[in-house]
């Protein structure tokens, strides 16, 4: 992985071991397999259980339960998004229905469920978005009537990720009569439970996503139930600088792809390598990865030492990231020439799942709006 040899001033020892199992992970169980996307549920699945036997989903899951801290969280997404985006969803998937429960639920939901997640015996997800409900989750639809102690959810969830390989839903719904924020909860839903219907999603990239249909599913409220958008929107804030670090692993998995094709292909009689368009594209890929990651790393470090600029920077770290790993692989795509438009090549997968980073987990022009809210409510 192209990665300065510099210790980093951000990371601890914990964190560079962490760096190095994930990258251990990744050589065993997924760069020969990243090309695979007949099932990505399936796949998903077995990349669920191989993270949790490995110990890695623990580090998804907040404390007690877990080891998660905001450092850890963006090394493991930025390793495994180098070798398979579909992994560092699983990942990502476990740490967000992780972060909800922890901080929405009752201690006996927390001791229900986040031992089981942290395992990896149980993956977790979230289902917010629907297909009339997007960035304004204040549209949300479905809707949670109450029967007895359990509440009966109704609706359609869209683009839930690990949908149908999912063991336990989070999921954003409304009490019948109520419009807006108001009357919004999150439900915890099993994913085995009657009235839960899987109908996958066919994107552009083979990423284990699909819509949820609840016709009376039996749920409990998770927590309180109040103030729903709010828990959604601090667990996102939290996670953001692991976003980031998951666009570095993508860009820099094309960094080294363009580098190692650069120095195989030959033209004109010399490698592609040789040619001054050519070391211009890598120097400035590699320098804009740099950055991403320095930004993200800082991001990081501010969350974990509690600081009010966190958000703000994690906001920044994001934007920088993702569009830094857009043109990595722009590039890569660019150095191959036709060989990068074949169906199944390292950099057309690339191209394809690099898209999704700028819509994933709020879209990148919403997260680019409340950095900018961010910046004038300070200097109003």
């Amino acid at each position: 992985m192209s990665e300065s040899g510099t210790v980093d001033p951000h990371l601890q020892e914990v964190h560079r071991e962490l760096a190095a199992s994930v990258r251990q992970f990744g050589e065993r169980h997924l760069r020969a397999v990243a090309r695979d996307e007949k099932d990505p549920v399936a796949r998903a699945r077995e990349v669920g259980a191989l993270l949790g036997a490995e110990g890695l989903l623990a580090t998804a899951v907040p404390a007690p339960f877990g080891s998660a801290d905001a450092r850890s969280v963006l090394i493991a997404r930025e390793g495994l998004a180098y070798f398979s985006l579909l992994a560092e969803m699983v990942f990502s998937a476990q740490g967000l229905a992780s972060q909800l429960i922890e901080s929405a639920g009752t201690e006996i939901q927390r001791r229900r469920w986040l031992p089981s997640l942290a395992s990896g015996a149980v993956l977790g997800t979230v289902a917010l978005a629907e297909p009339d409900a997007g960035s304004d989750l204040s549209a949300v639809r479905c809707v949670a009537e109450e029967d007895g102690p359990l509440f009966r959810l109704s609706g359609v969830k869209s683009w839930v990720t690990l949908a149908g390989g999912a063991g336990v839903y989070v999921v954003l719904a409304r009490s019948p009569g109520t419009e807006k924020a108001d009357g919004l909860s999150l439900f915890l839903v099993d994913g085995g439970a009657d009235g839960v219907a899987i109908q996958p999603i066919e994107a552009i990239a083979a990423l284990p996503v699909g819509e949820l249909g609840l016709a009376g599913a039996p749920a409990v409220r998770l927590g309180s139930g109040t103030r729903a958008l709010r828990q959604v929107s601090r667990s996102f804030e939290a996670l953001r600088a692991g976003a980031a670090g998951a666009a570095c692993g993508l860009g820099t998995r094309a960094l080294d792809e363009a580098v190692r094709h650069g120095l195989a292909r030959r033209q004109f009689g010399r490698a592609l390598a040789g040619f001054q368009a050519t070391k211009m594209a890598i120097a400035g890929t590699y320098s804009e990865l740099e950055a991403a990651r320095s930004l993200a790393r800082h991001a990081a470090w501010l969350a974990d030492a509690g600081s009010e600029e966190a958000g703000r920077a994690a906001g920044a770290a994001r934007l920088v990231a993702t569009e830094a790993a857009g043109r990595a692989v722009d590039r890569a795509l660019q150095l191959h020439g036709a060989q990068g438009l074949v169906r199944g090549s390292t950099v057309e997968r690339l191209f394809r799942e690099a898209r999704a980073l700028r819509l994933r987990e709020g879209t990148i022009d919403m997260v680019r709006l409340e950095l900018a809210e961010t910046i004038l409510k300070e200097n109003r």
